[in-house]
């Protein structure tokens, strides 16, 4: 497989839309988003107002997009999205490890990552497991769809100190009484 490149998106709009319009998002709030809602998120700076987005390319191809939400908190949450054609590659994997290195390895010290995914996003769930991210709470009719339609969310998180010691602290939840 070659490498990957990851590169902040600048302003690329036309892309972006292209991007987002002619791929589907199954396990997002909108698998299908439009040209107009792109756009407008676009000129309102949802895509860097507290945030950084950044392309996955391969091969020159964008095949994926990373957004990182709450960047100046010490606890920042990523979306990331892979071309229908480049999901199943472990190209998720890379750019997933590529967003923990990236998020940890900032002056600014982030405590930790988290990562929400919906409960029947199996291939993300695997990917985060992969990754070093622990599974931290199952989160009941949390993940609200653009449909009306309610589904179950998994909420993973890495620690810094399981990054910096390569390990998988395991959360104490079953330990407690209630």
């Amino acid at each position: 497989m070659s490498k990957l490149h990851i590169r902040k998106l600048d302003n690329e709009l036309a892309e972006l839309i292209s991007f987002m319009t002619n791929n589907t998002w199954d396990y997002h709030t909108d698998p299908k988003p439009r040209k107009e809602q792109i756009e407008k998120a676009f000129r309102n700076g949802w895509y860097q107002e507290d945030r950084e987005t950044f392309w996955v390319e391969h091969d020159k191809d964008k095949i994926g997009l990373i957004i990182i939400h709450d960047i100046s908190d010490t606890i920042p949450l990523f979306d990331i999205r892979l071309a229908d054609n480049a999901r199943g590659k472990g190209y998720g994997k890379i750019a997933v490890s590529w967003i923990v290195d990236y998020l940890l390895s900032l002056p600014e010290k982030k405590i930790r990552i988290e990562a929400y995914t919906r409960s029947d996003n199996l291939a993300m769930r695997k990917t985060l497991s992969n990754c070093g991210f622990v599974k931290e709470g199952y989160l009941r009719q949390a993940w609200e769809n653009n449909d009306g339609s309610v589904s179950d969310s998994v909420l993973y998180g890495m620690i810094r100190h399981d990054w910096e010691n390569k390990a998988q602290t395991p959360i104490e939840l079953d330990k407690l009484p209630y």
